[in-house]
């Protein structure tokens, strides 16, 4: 099994940082300058983790290239899908190698200064960052750039990269009409459908490119930098090169998180995590929720990015979570088309009006109170959700909603009948707490949350 950012003892102080040759990548790409550090981590292959697994490369090269005013970069530190718990586990193993990679990203896109946001919820994290920031400045070890702790909320949309910047700049996480490149932090462009702000030292007419950037991406560049892009890429697959840091919940014996080489099947992280419970057998995964569920006839599928999508799927953030017989998954498909519902910020109508109504009539099915008229009023909710929405929410809901009536009709069918295939069980969101020791906690407050974002009482 790799190990490539999960190796060794975590982390604690910078001496112990600087002695695993930490500062050196920085120092290295200080003197190579931009062009070839954007050469370098193009030809790694780098991808981002955070979801999209866009080239990173090419994302840097569009910022730096971009149109006129200041540029920032962003470490995207707001973890929030279901099933996924890698950020935080890698900030609490090496918060200064997360730091030195946003540091050479800002050099490499020429940024005047950094930020990493993360929820206010993640105290632990948070003060690891915090206290590698001050660190690392007093000592001057990334050439004196300023680097910026924000505390955010915890609603899903303060991860959308749009929404992201809307926190950093003091607002809720509503995404923005445009993306980061186009429409970056104190902009004071004007555009359709949002505000620009005025900001000391940016001249009116700025879109300010930024460049925001997941911390497990972030955590590969210093090796990248310091090994070249060959190594990283003797890792993996050639469209998904190096190792992925990936999180396993649900009906398993040990939910852990575990690095393993992209390309690795999903057969080997199920069974690191010991497999089904006794007695039981897993008939379902799902990468987070953004993504069509998995089958047990495609449990062998490689973890890459072509591997997942070739089957239909994606890999996501690499977060798992698995459903055993146990699950009746029409139960499945309300518990987490609900987490999207509420989550939704309104914005866009199609999206909190379509998922509202697809969660509405799986609850009429779940409780046997449905007929064929339920299944062709999800179908078209299906179809209209995403119509022109600013995120990928309403996307996530389509892909997860339709894969779900497609791979278990019979479920679905049983319970028009007012039967069920399976004992009825609660099924919680695993909107993940902490994972610690074979043990994954959940928010136990999300049942309560409502379309609002307010919370019912308990």
């Amino acid at each position: 099994m790799a190990r490539v950012l999960l190796d060794g003892e975590p982390v604690r102080s910078l001496a112990e940082f600087t002695a695993r040759a930490g500062g050196q990548a920085f120092a290295a790409a200080a003197e190579a300058g931009p062009a070839a550090l954007v050469d370098e981590v193009t030809g790694s292959g780098l991808r981002g983790r955070g979801g999209g697994g866009f080239p990173t490369g090419r994302k840097w090269a569009g910022v730096r290239d971009g149109g006129p005013g200041l540029r920032f970069a962003v470490c995207n530190a707001a973890e929030g899908e279901p099933g996924t718990f890698k950020d935080r586990a890698l900030i609490r193993h090496d918060p200064y190698r997360v730091l030195e990679g946003l540091a050479i990203a800002a050099l490499a896109v020429g940024a005047e200064s950094a930020y990493i946001a993360t929820k206010a919820s993640y105290q632990r994290e948070a003060a690891l960052l915090q206290q590698a920031i001050t660190e690392l400045a007093e000592d001057g070890l990334l050439g004196g750039l300023s680097i910026t702790l924000v505390l955010g909320p915890d609603e899903y949309l303060f991860g959308e990269e749009k929404a992201l910047l809307e926190v950093i700049e003091g607002n809720d996480p509503l995404p923005r009409l445009l993306p980061p490149y186009e429409h970056g932090l104190f902009a004071t462009d004007i555009q359709t459908g949002w505000q620009a702000t005025d900001s000391a030292g940016s001249v009116r007419g700025q879109p300010n490119p930024t460049l925001v950037n997941n911390v497990e991406t972030l955590s590969h560049v210093p090796g990248i930098v310091r090994n070249g892009a060959d190594w990283f890429r003797s890792m993996g697959t050639p469209g998904s090169p190096g190792t992925t840091v990936a999180t396993i919940v649900g009906d398993v014996r040990r939910p852990l998180v575990a690095e393993l080489e992209l390309g690795s099947p999903l057969a080997e992280l199920i069974e690191l995590a010991g497999g089904a419970l006794p007695g039981r057998t897993l008939r379902a995964a799902l990468s987070g929720v953004a993504n069509a569920v998995i089958t047990p006839d495609h449990f062998d599928v490689p973890m890459s990015y072509e591997g997942l999508q070739a089957i239909g799927s994606g890999l996501g953030s690499a977060g798992f979570i698995l459903y055993d017989d146990s699950a009746c998954m029409v139960d499945v498909a309300r518990a987490l088309s609900r987490f999207l519902y509420v989550e939704s910020c309104g914005q866009c109508r199609s999206c909190k009006f379509g998922s509202g109504e697809i969660t509405r009539t799986l609850d009429l099915i779940g409780a046997g109170e449905g007929s064929d008229h339920e299944i062709e009023v999800i179908g078209a909710r299906l179809r209209s959700v995403t119509d022109q929405t600013r995120c990928y929410l309403a996307a996530e809901e389509q892909a997860l909603v339709s894969s779900m009536l497609r791979e278990f009709p019979d479920e679905f069918a049983l319970h028009l009948d007012g039967r069920c295939s399976s004992d009825p069980r609660p099924i919680v969101v695993p909107k993940i707490v902490e994972l610690a020791d074979g043990v994954a906690t959940y928010d136990d407050r999300q049942a309560r949350k409502q379309p609002d974002w307010t919370y019912a009482d308990g």
